[in-house]
């Protein structure tokens, strides 16, 4: 009887409890090359420094959906996205509330091309360019942080 209740447990019980991770895209803007490599950071409603990111958009793939993110928060008139992500990392996501809750984050590089100062969000956020070395000390993802350090590695 023990045997059938724990697998029943595992296959039928547990994955109704078990929510899959939320998932977000988000932009890792950037100009320049080698030691003139800069990275686009901007703040969060708490201040802290992070990458344009969002939920995804109906209508839009991933790629578009953090140009589009790029575009609200930071002012990004005109980029080119990768098609793949450059990195998939496992974090978390804070709301305003208080909750913590598992995200699937999936970061886009994205050549800017041209950046606006008239944007949805301007009067919301702060944003900075700075070296991916300087970004990876002010972000308050360690993850994020991680991979923008690697992306700073890579296009050095």
């Amino acid at each position: 009887m023990t045997s059938f209740l724990r697998s029943a447990w595992a296959e039928i019980l547990s994955p109704i409890f078990k929510r899959p991770p939320l998932f977000q895209v988000a932009a890792l803007c950037h100009r320049g090359t080698g030691k003139d490599l800069e990275v686009l950071l901007i703040t969060s409603s708490s201040g802290n420094w992070i990458l344009p990111k969002g939920w995804p958009i109906m209508g839009l793939d991933a790629p578009d959906t953090a140009l589009r993110e790029a575009w609200e928060e930071a002012g990004v008139k005109s980029g080119e996205p990768r098609r793949k992500p450059f990195a998939s990392i496992d974090t978390t996501k804070r709301f305003d509330s208080g909750a913590v809750v598992p995200c699937q984050l999936d970061i886009y590089d994205i050549a800017v091309g041209k950046l606006g100062d008239d944007y949805p969000e301007a009067g919301q956020r702060s944003r900075e360019w700075v070296t991916p070395k300087d970004a990876a000390t002010m972000l308050a993802d360690a993850e994020v942080a991680r991979v923008v350090t690697e992306f700073g590695n890579t296009h050095a």
